[in-house]
């Protein structure tokens, strides 16, 4: 006998919901997904009628399924935002420049205005070259610090009121944990926070419309969407932190799924004696974008590739480049 759509529609059941167990048809799967996410918006109130919001498009699953889950709730629900797509080009040879090509795609399936912005146009690097220069190790540190800053670039560029991240479920139950595996308790303070930025001078908001969303149901959801999006893992990425944390996740969901948004809570209800001290977030006196050190962490890593010490801002510092650092903020004032 077929299994019944858990909902009471009278269709026959299609798969089973990784996040609740629950057994639905496809209809009830695609709304159920998309009802979640509304409800997230609205509960954390994110949007704004009339904001002009850009989706950091990546090409991959996040982002793809993000931008075509915000087009549909935008008209279902009247959020009354405008939505752009903003890339950011790393110079990745078979890796960025392939998805680029997914992210074009989006821009005319959602008749989207779309921003591409390079590493090489930024900073005069690529990551290529970037790899080359300081090797397999800490490669993600330069990109993930360059990356973050670009954003901030693209958005002001396009004048948008906010970023929309495809940061999921999985994503965040993952950097607490590395949080607490490193003992970084500023980072843990606010990495399960759906919005952050947006209270510094000249900064833009942030959001992650996917913080309670599974991965497993993001891939499920493209797949029977027949959603178009580039699943090629990043050629620098195996050696990254992450992944040992991501690992540790995917065992812990085998054993209990729930395991995802019990640590998003457990993040989310984690408290700190005062005497704690939180970074003070600043404008970077060089490059004038947000920061929570004098010269950004941005400007010092560029600083490094630029005089021929990449290792410049990368883990415990040397004397000699604590001293390299003292002069870069002696010369910014």
């Amino acid at each position: 006998m077929p299994v019944l759509c858990s909902t009471k529609c009278h269709r026959r059941a299609f798969l089973k919901r990784p996040k609740t167990g629950d057994a639905l048809c496809k209809e009830c799967f695609f709304l159920a997904f998309e009802t979640e996410i509304h409800t997230t918006i609205q509960q954390s109130k994110i949007f704004k009628q009339g904001s002009l919001v850009a989706v950091a498009a990546s090409g991959g699953k996040d982002s793809t399924v993000l931008a075509h889950v915000l087009k549909i709730l935008n008209e279902r629900y009247k959020y009354g935002i405008e939505l752009k797509l903003l890339s950011i080009d790393e110079g990745i040879s078979g890796y960025r420049d392939d998805s680029l090509e997914t992210v074009k795609k989006n821009r005319d399936d959602y008749d989207m205005e779309l921003k591409i912005l390079s590493y090489k146009e930024l900073y005069n690097w690529t990551m290529d070259e970037i790899v080359d220069n300081i090797g397999a190790s800490n490669n993600c540190t330069f990109c993930g610090v360059f990356r973050r800053q670009a954003l901030d670039r693209g958005a002001r560029l396009l004048g948008v009121d906010c970023i929309a991240t495809g940061h999921n479920a999985d994503d965040i139950a993952e950097t607490v944990l590395m949080n607490i595996l490193r003992g970084d308790t500023s980072r843990l303070c606010r990495c399960c926070e759906i919005q952050t930025g947006g209270n510094e001078p000249n900064s833009v908001p942030r959001v992650k419309p996917l913080k309670y969303s599974y991965e497993k149901e993001i891939v499920m959801y493209a797949h029977f969407k027949k959603i178009v999006y580039f699943s090629t893992e990043c050629v620098f990425s195996p050696n990254a932190y992450r992944g040992y944390a991501r690992a540790f996740l995917k065992d812990l969901e085998k054993v209990k799924p729930s395991a995802i948004i019990d640590i998003i809570h457990s993040g989310e209800k984690i408290s700190f004696k005062h005497s704690v001290k939180k970074p003070s977030r600043d404008v970077c006196k060089r490059c004038g974008f947000i920061s929570s050190q004098q010269p950004c962490k941005a400007c010092v890593l560029l600083e490094g590739l630029n005089r021929g010490l990449p290792k410049l801002g990368i883990g415990k510092k040397s004397k000699a480049d604590r001293l390299i650092t003292v002069n870069l903020v002696k010369n910014d004032f």
